[in-house]
């Protein structure tokens, strides 16, 4: 990722949009024959620190850009940049690493998802407790759970992959995007540069591409951190040693003075720049609205928001990977805490029997095992004792009753759930190239 915002790579990226340009204007006949193959044969001579010493004098880096590769080509110089405003050349090549970048995103967020989907049905009926507000809830599946992440991530890449319909597009319409200084050329113009740099162009722009693109890139991106933020929590959660269902161990020192600790920093670092992910949001959409056809506004912001949303990303995927491949399952333990709440998670069962098979109002039996839950945690006995001891079972058979307690009979739909999820997961993964 790094490589795709390095200095030179950027200029590379100028000068293919620049070719593109020069290829046009020759089939065009409106640049000799020959500028083209010049282009290309010259534009390395070029260094970034070049246009960094003339931009002192121009105050302008496309500018600088262009007069140095126009120096570069003797005669065909006079047809570099002709008809081109700065951002064609800006945005088209913001297009062109952005399209690089989504590549690796792309292929890290289905080695992430194919990861996980691996784990899900690993781990498919693997019991543990289900907890919401952070309390014990009802019973699930490990495997069940992460299927909610493989089903959340999958959406993640969907998004990506409709957000490029409209991002990856080429901007080549000149000041103020009426394609003017080509008379009546423009739009073939347009049609050979797009094709050469593998591009669909516009449909139509002011001197710049639509901001909206942007933001909207940045917005999947940034929810595409605070998933992995969520499923780092979830982890960060899970591995704590009063639950212990997971373990996040490395081996690494984990404090400067606690020779006992064994903290989870990667899952941190990811929920760390999930942080700043969210806040470069703002940013994008506050760029959405420039003066008339332009203004300069977004320039600046654009040159920071871009690379780093992408490189903040990226170094979230590789940890959230690194999380999962080192990551153990202590099946034992989610046991264990099944069992922390001496059993009234099974209420809800029961309730919902004494409604069907005992014709009790649900208010009825809601509020009535509720007191029987109370009494159960204050006492410290075990629910189906104190369920048994009640009314409860001369209204439901002891059978009714017990199967209430083996939790895997509590489970609901989630092997065709889990299978539904992995399923939507395929169609999606299907849809990348």
């Amino acid at each position: 990722m790094r490589k795709v915002f390095d200095r030179k790579n950027i200029l590379r990226k100028y000068v293919e949009v620049e070719a593109a340009l020069m290829k046009a204007l020759e089939c065009e006949n409106i640049a000799p024959k020959g500028c083209y193959r010049k282009l290309l044969e010259a534009w390395n001579k070029i260094e970034p620190k070049d246009i960094d010493a003339l931009e002192k004098t121009t105050g302008h880096d496309i500018a600088s850009f262009t007069i140095l590769l126009a120096e570069a080509l003797g005669n065909c110089g006079k047809y570099v940049h002709l008809g081109f405003t700065s951002y064609d050349v800006v945005d088209t090549t913001w297009v062109l690493l952005i399209r690089d970048a989504l590549s690796i995103v792309k292929k890290r967020l289905v080695q992430l998802i194919k990861e996980l989907m691996k784990l899900s049905i690993k781990y498919k009926d693997t019991i543990m407790i289900g907890r919401t507000h952070g309390q014990h809830a009802l019973p699930i599946t490990f495997g069940f759970k992460l299927a909610n992440y493989v089903y959340e991530f999958s959406r993640s890449l969907e998004r990506i992959l409709e957000a490029e319909k409209r991002i990856i597009k080429c901007k080549c319409s000149g000041a103020v995007g009426t394609m003017a200084a080509w008379n009546n050329h423009g739009l073939n113009i347009e049609s050979i540069v797009c094709s050469t740099l593998n591009l669909k162009p516009h449909e139509i722009t002011t001197q710049v591409a639509p901001r909206d693109g942007f933001a909207e890139l940045v917005c999947d991106l940034a929810i595409l951190a605070s998933q992995l933020d969520r499923l780092a929590l979830e982890f960060r959660e899970l591995s704590r040693p009063e639950i212990s269902e997971i373990t996040l161990i490395s081996g690494k020192i984990g404090s400067s003075t606690m020779p006992h600790k064994r903290n989870p920093v990667t899952a941190e670092r990811v929920s760390g720049l999930a942080k700043v992910a969210r806040s470069l949001v703002i940013t994008a959409l506050e760029n959405i609205p420039l003066m008339h056809e332009r203004d300069l506004t977004n320039s600046s912001s654009e040159r920071i928001l871009v690379p780093h949303i992408f490189l903040i990303v990226d170094q979230m995927l590789l940890d959230t990977l690194k999380i999962i491949s080192e990551l153990h399952v202590n099946a034992e333990e989610m046991v264990k805490n099944l069992g922390l709440l001496k059993g009234v998670i099974a209420s809800e069962c029961l309730m919902i029997k004494l409604v069907l098979k005992a014709d009790i109002p649900r208010h009825e039996a809601h509020e009535f095992l509720s007191q029987l839950a109370s009494k159960t945690l204050s006492e410290k006995r075990d629910y189906l004792d104190v369920v048994l001891e009640s009314k409860v079972s001369s209204l439901l058979s002891r059978k009714d009753i017990e199967e209430c307690f083996n939790y895997s009979n509590y489970l609901g739909e989630y092997k065709r759930l889990i299978s539904r999820a992995l399923n939507y997961a395929e169609k999606v993964l299907k849809e990348v190239t």
